[in-house]
């Protein structure tokens, strides 16, 4: 039962900061479409329920619809690839009141049904919707400003943004050693992709302390580079989207960028982007071998170790939070920007589906996918465990995903 309470705790959490994320907008907002290969918002607004409804309480209690269109309706999100944009129309959507009731009917429901559902069914509703807070709150950051409504922190860590301190971004020696992936399933919840565990020998290379700043990508582009979709030039001037307004590039935030333009950058230095094993080693090793749960050692994930968990709305410098350095030295391996490996997202062996969710990994092995490790602004703690994957299509360009580069 104490954990039934933890978890219905964690669930109750998780909704409050779904919730937030969308008090944040205007009900206009609703029915646009910040990203033209997503859906329109009203989608995300019922799909964190539905999805709560059919796994717990259709799919794995057997209960009956009291909404099927709705349940059906709201199931699945887009795979977005760019060009491919889907077609409906506002007026093909439920109005706001409509899906609220719906909502409303699906916790109820789901509250009710709680201490009949295992375990582990629960923990995916908690972090499908905590991933969920991460894809809205990006989402959001590509709504236009005039349909949002700016918090107390709208600043976010843009008071911070012009460090003193100017990053020396050197390279970094990672010595050869053993990089643990995946975990098993006594360790507790994972996703599918997660399992199973094995050990992969890295042999030694370099990479870059912090991850490639606006400043160092801007270089890029005077050379001929892609800019970041983040990215506004106002006459011969950069400036940056945050979540609430334009800023002048502030040049020590990290860049976001798609893995082909990462891919295109480590070229132009002559470099490349680390493979999976490679993070792992460099994140979360130590020159004796040992390896740690997270990149500053075996403590819990606190406001001091990273730009995580919703601490603010925009990126801080990427030599910020000193206190979540790894055991090389190397910053924000957690935190501040997701990252982009070279690895292309694959099943570990002993991969095995879950069956009230067997696609949720499946259907992007398809090599246009690449594994990004880390954490962003709004990564929940819960999601900064080590053996944690994420992964976007290599020229999706609106996430807060950064990188850094390794020479072999």
């Amino acid at each position: 039962m104490m954990q039934l309470a933890k978890l219905k705790s964690e669930l109750d959490d998780a909704r409050l900061c779904t919730d937030r994320l969308f008090s944040l907008v205007s009900d206009e907002a609703m029915y646009e479409r910040p990203i033209p290969e997503r859906h329109r918002l009203i989608f995300y607004l019922g799909h964190l329920e539905a999805f709560d409804w059919n796994q717990i309480g259709r799919w794995t209690l057997g209960m009956p619809s009291f909404h099927e269109s709705f349940d059906q309706l709201f199931e699945a999100g887009i795979d977005p690839s760019l060009g491919n944009l889907p077609a409906d129309r506002p007026s093909d959507w439920p109005t706001i009141n409509e899906v609220h009731r719906y909502n409303a009917r699906v916790r109820e429901e789901v509250d009710r049904l709680l201490p009949t559902v295992p375990e582990g069914i629960i923990h995916m509703a908690v972090e499908h919707r905590l991933m969920h807070a991460e894809t809205n709150a990006y989402l959001l950051h590509h709504l236009d400003s005039k349909y949002k409504h700016a918090s107390a922190n709208s600043s976010g860590g843009l008071s911070s943004s012009f460090s003193e301190d100017i990053p020396k971004n050197e390279m970094m020696e990672v010595p050869e050693g053993m990089a643990t992936l995946g975990r098993e399933p006594e360790e507790g919840f994972g996703w599918d992709n997660e399992f199973l565990q094995h050990v992969v020998p890295v042999p030694a290379f370099l990479i870059s302390r912090h991850k490639v700043t606006n400043q160092q990508y801007l270089r890029f582009v005077q050379d001929g580079g892609e800019p970041s979709a983040f990215w506004v030039k106002r006459g011969d001037a950069w400036y940056v989207r945050t979540m609430f307004q334009e800023v002048p590039l502030p040049p020590f935030w990290p860049v976001y960028v798609t893995h082909r333009q990462a891919e295109a950058y480590a070229n132009w230095v002559g470099m490349t982007l680390p493979t999976e094993p490679q993070f792992h080693r460099a994140a979360f090793g130590t020159p004796s071998g040992i390896e740690r749960l997270f990149p500053w050692g075996d403590e819990a994930p606190m406001v001091h170790h990273g730009n995580v968990n919703s601490q603010a709305w925009d990126p801080a410098p990427v030599n910020a939070h000193s206190n979540g350095n790894s055991a090389f030295g190397l910053a924000q391996m957690v935190g501040n920007g997701w990252e982009w490996t070279s690895t292309v997202f694959h099943p570990f062996h002993g991969f095995s589906p879950p069956p009230t969710y067997p696609g949720y990994s499946a259907r992007f092995f398809d090599q246009d996918h690449y594994v990004v490790k880390g954490a962003g602004p709004f990564t929940a703690s819960r999601l900064l465990r080590r053996s944690f994957r994420n992964w976007f299509r290599q020229s999706y360009p609106y996430a807060h995903i950064g990188f850094r580069c390794v020479q072999s």
